[in-house]
């Protein structure tokens, strides 16, 4: 698998402990882990720590990240992606997601996208 995430702090955590029990080789850290942004870290900065360590963000944020996204983009930096958590899905749902996003994408798929989950309805 070539993607990594980056759950934002506002993703439950059982969100990594689940993807790491089913998808072992996986690359899934959260704000606040060892060597990510430390929690309360602003959006823009985030965004520039997935760019530079290649994660793919991971969060809730449906209302700033689109604005925040574009002007990252306007500053003419880059970003791996985006994936927006859907509240209608179950946990199980968007882990099943999640995985098969990371074993069928190839690189820079989702580059400066915003992509909302599930990619496929």
């Amino acid at each position: 698998m070539t993607l990594q995430y980056l759950l934002d702090e506002n993703v439950d955590p059982l969100y990594k402990t689940q993807l790491l029990r089913q998808a072992p080789t996986l690359t899934v850290l959260l704000v606040g882990d060892r060597n990510t942004p430390e929690k309360g870290t602003l959006d823009p900065e985030i965004l520039c720590w997935c760019e530079e360590n290649s994660f793919i963000l991971v969060t809730n944020n449906r209302t700033s990240m689109p604005i925040h996204l574009t002007e990252h983009i306007a500053n003419d930096r880059h970003i791996p992606g985006i994936f927006i958590l859907n509240p209608n899905l179950s946990i199980g749902q968007i882990i099943d997601e999640l995985i098969a996003i990371a074993e069928a994408s190839f690189e820079d798929e989702y580059r400066d996208q915003i992509r909302y989950l599930p990619l496929l309805e």
